[in-house]
């Protein structure tokens, strides 16, 4: 044994100098040794990269703070003084991460200064098309300044010198003195600086490790012989972030390709001759700014610093610092990680809550009260997954097996469950299995076979406890699962709690996917699907692909993960308010929507089909004409030639705006400003909308017809618009243009579907404005609504001091433009393009609608104000809409979220009501045993297919329960209509 330690020691000496080196292969007879060779040579190990290893971390500060930032820019940390700490967070996180798992001896952070360098003062377009900081960004660099004072570790800076040149330096200073060098940075640019001693250290992210890239790795990344042919590509390639120009017409493939041809950037200039076409032209032409490119791409290897080994030591982090920094912070699970479970916010906490920030007193306090308790961060090790958490997962695949677990679940007052199946459409995939929890980190996993009628006989063990009153019932996106199981005739029931949907009302404007929740919250990184059955398109497998472990794993997975985001999310509830929103509202909602779906809508294909013909007739006379006057024949869907026929042959617009790529704007927004200059410009937006018209729906509405119902079977999205209404996908109703003759058409293949059952449509009377009304409690406007007057001509009556009866058709419009330009936060300019009129004017009318509705003008200042101080705007039913930019420095960004704090809570009200109407709807529906049904809702709308002897029954329903969802003083209308299609009853 002590010969094998010895050998150890030698290999150890002599092993790759970015490994360390572990347990050697040898066989070991003894089997006393074999334990004492476990235990002893693990501690050798750590023992000898201790004494022995000189392993510097050089940190390329600013990057590594970019990268954090914006790979958690979706799902915004907010304190509860209003603090983003997302680049914060990501960055500690990285740094412990390499402090843990990489044990360096040396450490330091580098980073640029203000300071302009020799690139700028040389080539002065260097880095020109950089943006300006993100302010919340900008704010979080004294902390993470705080931060790595706190762990001990040196910031190195240097004026005239960039972060890449510091690095550079002292990289090789340190290579010269025995170090293995990491640059840990994501930058591209780093390649040219590597090693047989210096590696470029990517930290891990999305769940993937660190990559650790060395000679061999660069070589074969970039297809070179020699690492500083790194520099060549990038001044051929050039720098989109750092405005290095290259050489047009020459990408990274191409650099790639010419330098293995030639070798470097001098060699393809001297053997420009050799070249062909263009790119011959522009290696002669441009090789000053290729040579300059080059120059620009060098890491410079002479900065005047130092190499100081004493003070670049590890040492131990100064708790003084890091405890009160991170109470001030909110880190609770990260003060936990690293000092222990003795860390605790204390009175700091709502120190600051209160405004009183005493670490930067650069800082200004806010008065958001957001926290990290309504919005965690997730502070464990983000690399966490199933490899390294303990966990029971049990593969439940017996007869007898299946009972006990239908018996366990019986007695529980609640289970996380989930499916896995062979598609994305609930209401044509098969079920692959069931998985189950009820426990964090233990689930179970019951396997379901391609046989339908096995299948049913194994979903039927489970169809008591599923359709069970008296169990909750919680999953990720239920409606998936219920409209699922509802083909092996289960129909679920009982309390529902949604983890999408708990997370939309508590962080509404972020993305609610189940990974992303887990990585958030949990600190936990799933399974992915694709690593199972491959990316998205024709070669993608299905659940039944993938062998039974790895499923079963997966699956449970699913179960387990989303059972700890109920444990999470439950309190959060209660903490942001919403939870009677959830219980009585959103998740309701999910039972009704999975009726609605099941139910769908039948399409008659003639109707589409005669549309379809008469379109393309438009659609090709449109074209002739625009032809005919513009006098050239040309790709009317081509921007660019749309551009260039509008603004350089018939010269409509001398200002004419271009995008990024220098191509003229001709959006919707810019055409309909053109309208009134030439009549070709609204043949145009015809030609556009009966394009859009004919493929989007009348010729794609066929397709989307379920072959096992015959029926259309649209989506609906709860999580999606941060306001609470609703959206639908395949096809997509809302977007189902009303305000065009054309787009009206559209409605009239929706029918009922018998003979005997009729279209009822039911749509809110301005409910908008109403509920304007009732936040405002402004009596004009109430008394307007009160007494049935038409609102738009009552407004104009008081703007314009003139009776209701002598109200002009003119002077109605104005006010209705200026009664509901006022809910979006329209300005006197906006009112003045809407209605062609003077900006004067414009400001006149608005000024006098203020004076005779003051009422609503104090809502919206106190709206704002409400806003600014909690951080959110909220509904009548307590939903929020966070609006993180209500206090910023950027007028126009600031100006955005105070519109949207007037506003939410009024498109809020408004879905929260109709959202109200179909649930207690469906629930009258089913109590009284009626065979219509509701198949479609629509912004304000509800559409029914009813037969003919319930139209009536219906009818009082529909306007009670749409009427009366919410107690308002502003009495509620509503509008119902009757036909043999939508259009009809509409």
């Amino acid at each position: 044994m002590l010969i094998l330690l010895s050998n150890y020691l030698n290999r150890y000496k002599s092993r790759k100098k970015y490994q360390h080196y572990s347990l050697p292969q040898e066989r070991i007879t003894c089997t006393k040794c074999v334990e004492l060779m476990k235990v002893l040579l693990p501690l050798c190990s750590i023992l000898l990269n201790k004494l022995f290893v000189k392993k510097l971390f050089l940190l390329d500060g600013m990057a590594l703070i970019y990268r954090a930032y914006f790979a958690l820019s979706k799902v915004p940390r907010l304190t509860s003084y209003g603090l983003n700490t997302g680049a914060i967070m990501g960055f500690t996180n990285t740094l412990l991460d390499v402090l843990k798992n990489q044990t360096p001896s040396h450490i330091a952070v580098v980073f640029d200064t203000a300071a302009p360098t020799n690139r700028h003062l040389e080539f002065e377009a260097y880095k020109a098309n950089r943006q300006e900081m993100p302010e919340d960004l900008s704010k979080s660099i004294p902390y993470i300044f705080k931060l790595v004072e706190g762990f001990n570790i040196p910031v190195i800076t240097m004026d005239g010198y960039e972060a890449d040149d510091i690095i550079g330096t002292l990289a090789k200073q340190a290579e010269k003195e025995g170090f293995t060098v990491y640059c840990m940075t994501p930058d591209k640019d780093f390649g040219q600086l590597v090693s047989e001693n210096i590696f470029i250290y990517k930290p891990a992210r999305m769940g993937n490790g660190a990559e650790i890239q060395g000679v061999p790795e660069i070589l074969e990344k970039w297809e070179i012989n020699d690492v500083s042919q790194v520099i060549d590509i990038l001044g051929l390639w050039g720098d989109a972030v750092d405005n290095i120009p290259g050489i047009p017409g020459i990408g990274e493939k191409t650099a790639k390709k010419l330098i293995q041809e030639f070798g470097s950037v001098e060699e393809i200039i001297a053997n420009s001759h050799k070249l062909k076409g263009k790119q011959q032209e522009n290696v002669v032409n441009y090789a000053e700014q290729g040579l300059i490119s080059k120059k620009l791409a060098t890491i410079l290897l002479d900065v005047p610093v130092t190499l100081d080994e004493k003070q670049l030591q590890v040492g131990a982090p100064n708790r003084d610092i890091l405890e009160p920094l991170f109470a001030e912070l909110e880190f609770r699970t990260l003060g936990k990680r690293v000092f222990g479970e003795d860390f605790a916010l204390g009175e700091n906490t709502e120190k600051k809550a209160s405004g009183q920030m005493d670490l930067f007193a650069t800082q200004q306090p806010t008065t958001i009260t957001q926290t990290e308790d309504i919005i965690p961060a997730a502070s464990i090790d983000p690399n966490t997954t199933i490899k390294d958490t303990e966990h029971t997962y049990v593969l439940v695949d017996e007869p007898e097996e299946i009972k006990e677990l239908a018996t366990l679940l019986s007695k529980q007052k609640q289970f996380c469950f989930d499916t896995e199946s062979t598609g994305v459409d609930p209401l044509l995939a098969d079920i692959v299995g069931l998985s189950f929890s009820f426990e964090k980190g233990k689930a179970y996993y019951v396997p379901t076979p391609a046989d339908k009628a096995e299948a049913l006989r194994i979903v039927n063990y489970f169809k008591p406890i599923f359709e069970d009153t008296a169990i909750q019932k919680i999953g990720q996106n239920l409606k998936y699962d219920i409209l699922l199981l509802s083909r092996y005739n289960v129909r679920v029931q009982g309390e529902l709690f949604d983890t999408m949907l708990a997370h939309y009302l508590i962080d509404p404007d972020t993305r609610h996917g189940m990974d992303i929740l887990s990585e958030t919250y949990l600190g936990y990184t799933p399974i992915s699907i694709t690593e199972l059955i491959g990316n998205k398109g024709k070669n993608q497998g299905t659940m039944r692909d993938v062998p039974i472990e790895l499923a079963k794993d997966y699956a449970a997975e699913d179960a387990d993960i989303t059972w700890q985001l109920y444990e999470t999310f439950a309190p959060l509830l209660s903490d942001t308010a919403t939870k009677e929103l959830a219980e009585n509202v959103e998740f309701p909602l999910v039972y009704v929507l999975s009726e609605m779906e099941k139910n769908g809508v039948k399409i008659n294909i003639d109707t589409l089909k005669v549309f379809s013909q008469s379109l393309e007739s438009d659609i090709v006379a449109l074209e002739n004409r625009i032809y005919e006057k513009t006098g050239v024949q040309f790709n009317i869907a081509s921007p660019k030639q749309l551009g260039e026929v509008l603004f350089d042959k018939l010269k409509l617009d001398p200002k004419a705006k271009k995008t990024k790529t220098g191509q003229y704007k001709t959006g919707e927004d810019v055409l309909l400003a053109l309208a009134n200059k030439s009549d070709i410009v609204q043949d145009i937006l015809d030609f556009r909308q009966y394009q859009k018209l004919k493929s989007t729906y009348v010729d794609a509405l066929p397709n989307l017809i379920n072959p096992e119902t015959g029926l259309i079977h649209t989506s609906y999205n709860q999580a999606v618009a941060a306001t609470g209404r609703l959206s639908s996908t395949n096809p997509n109703l809302q977007n189902i243009p009303i305000r065009t003759e054309k787009g009206r058409e559209v409605r009239k293949a929706f029918v009922p579907r018998s003979e005997n059952h009729t279209i009822l449509s039911a749509d809110y009377s301005q409910i908008e404005l109403r509920i304007m009304a009732e936040l405002s409690q402004d009596e004009n406007m109430l008394e307007a609504f009160t007494l049935g007057h038409d609102i738009h001509k009552a407004t104009a009556a008081r703007v314009y001091n003139v009776a209701l009866e002598e109200v002009t058709p003119d002077q109605r419009r104005n006010a209705k433009a200026v009664n509901f330009g006022i809910i979006y936060g329209q300005s006197a300019f906006g009112l003045s393009q809407s209605l062609g009129i003077s900006r004067r004017e414009a400001a006149e009318i608005i000024d006098q609608y203020f004076t005779q509705y003051n009422g609503i003008r104090d809502y919206m200042s106190q709206a704002v104000e409400s806003a600014k101080e909690k951080g959110y705007a909220e509904t009548i039913l307590k939903r929020r809409r966070y609006l993180r930019d209500i206090n910023s420095a950027n007028m126009t960004v600031r100006g955005f979220a105070e519109r949207n704090a007037i506003n939410a809570p009024i498109q809020g009200s408004a879905a929260d009501m109709i959202k109200i109407a179909m649930i207690q709807i469906q629930k009258d529906i089913e109590d009284q045993k009626l065979t219509g049904k509701m198949i479609m809702q629509v912004h304000d709308e509800l559409v029914f297919d009813v037969p003919l002897n319930e139209v009536e029954t219906f009818k009082q329903i529909i306007t009670d329960r749409m009427t009366n969802a919410i107690d308002l003083r502003v009495p509620i209308e509503i509008e119902i209509g009757e036909g043999p299609n939508w259009l009809a009853a509409h």
